[in-house]
């Protein structure tokens, strides 16, 4: 049962969750969760735990691997892994913040899938367990200068999460329906006018529809370099004008006429397959594999590859600092590194999902692993998807730019 104290702070946080998270007292760390203890030591502690990992619950595919290979191959080494489904990663900071606010030490959230403006809500926040991830065994397999695991929306990873896989932002089309499709940002924004009601993206500040808004931004204001990772109001002022202008000028060429976007990928892509629309978009292209052969996706679906390529970045899991149940979430961020499930996760028919595992620091028997993932011939490979890769804006871009679309895109229909 939730705790009165915890329930008010749940009550008034709202969009002030933040501040209140701040002003908190801090959680008094776990004496027994130093990070400089033997693994054995970890591995001692962390059996009979219950670890609730907190995930958005959106992706079937994910909520199976999780479910049917993560959990029973934690339960090999005395860990329950139980997942905790979200409609959004917030959700799970909520959560963590209002925990930290009523100064609960026995929070309910132990792990998190999380990435980008959320977890540099909860560093500002102190929210997060920090100076751990560098010493799980299995990071020996991650390349140590590997910007995309090193940094996370721009936010120095400090020890305070673990890489999980890594992402590519892709547009999806029908080539049956698009016999010609554009290769710029730019390009495809004309298209979308030429064929009205055939284009749409999630609103922001659904993950996805954010995303979309920042390759935008790219596209129409002369590619990454020209946009500063950091956040800067000069730059904000000077570039977004033209990009919410051009948003809104297609607005009426989209499906609906742009009077309403899809919530989510799960919605779009369900456009999609309807044959309402003839894109969709998505940052974990190598699910598409599943999706065509189990017939969601027509067979005709191929990956749009845009010149100037596509935002890159990856995913990872956090532990609170409230979490009760630190060592059995450390086991499982461990496990999920490992060459084993890395490689059952990035096969196509159980998740599809790209690895963060640098290839050349494997064995010869685990990298086999990999080569023997079957070959999509929907998805190019990560190389290829990879190639001309953009980084990531910082997270403190992600608010302004969602705000701005909200009020000037969507305000102005």
């Amino acid at each position: 049962m939730t705790s009165r104290p915890l329930t008010l702070a749940i009550a008034t946080l709202g969009a002030s969750f933040l501040a209140t998270a701040c002003a908190a007292p801090a959680v008094e760390p776990n004496p027994a969760a130093s990070q400089d203890r033997p693994w054995s030591e970890v591995l001692a502690e962390a059996e009979g735990q219950t670890v609730d990992l907190w995930m958005w619950g959106g992706d079937d595919a994910g909520n199976a691997y999780v479910d049917d290979v993560l959990a029973p191959a934690a339960a090999d080494l005395g860990v329950a892994l139980r997942r905790v489904p979200v409609s959004d990663t917030k959700d799970a900071l909520r959560r963590i913040l209002a925990e930290r606010a009523a100064g609960e030490e026995d929070g309910a959230v132990d792990l998190v899938w999380v990435n980008g403006d959320n977890f540099a809500t909860g560093r500002e926040a102190d929210a997060w367990l920090c100076d751990w991830s560098d010493r799980l065994p299995n990071m020996e397999w991650v390349a140590t200068d590997d910007a995309l695991v090193s940094e996370d929306f721009g936010v120095e990873v400090d020890g305070c999460e673990a890489p999980w896989h890594k992402a590519q932002f892709t547009f999806v089309y029908d080539s049956a329906r698009v016999e010609d499709p554009p290769t710029s940002m730019a390009g495809l924004l004309d298209w979308a006018e030429e064929h009205p009601g055939r284009f749409t993206y999630p609103a922001p500040p659904d993950f996805t529809g954010s995303v979309f808004v920042r390759q935008a931004l790219y596209g129409l204001s002369g590619g990454a370099d020209a946009v500063p990772r950091s956040f800067d109001q000069d730059a904000f002022d000077r570039l977004t004008p033209a990009l919410f202008e051009r948003l809104g000028e297609v607005g009426p060429s989209l499906w609906r006429k742009g009077k309403t976007y899809p919530r989510d990928t799960v919605a779009l892509d369900r456009l999609f397959a309807d044959g309402q629309v003839d894109f969709t978009m998505t940052y974990g292209p190598a699910t598409l594999t599943e999706l065509v052969e189990n017939g969601t996706f027509p067979a005709t679906t191929r990956v749009l590859t845009l010149r100037d390529g596509t935002v890159g970045n990856a995913s990872f899991l956090g532990i609170p600092a409230s979490s009760p149940d630190q060592a059995g979430a450390k086991v499982v961020a461990d496990l999920s590194l490992s060459p084993q499930q890395q490689a059952l996760k990035a096969d196509p028919s159980v998740w599809g999902q790209f690895t963060v595992l640098d290839l050349d620091l494997l064995s010869d028997a685990d990298a086999a692993l990999f080569e023997d993932l079957p070959v999509s011939p929907v998805v190019p490979t990560y190389e290829v998807l990879s190639r001309n890769a953009q980084p990531e804006l910082s997270s403190d871009w992600v608010n302004p730019l969602d705000e701005g679309w909200r009020r000037d895109v969507l305000g102005k229909r």
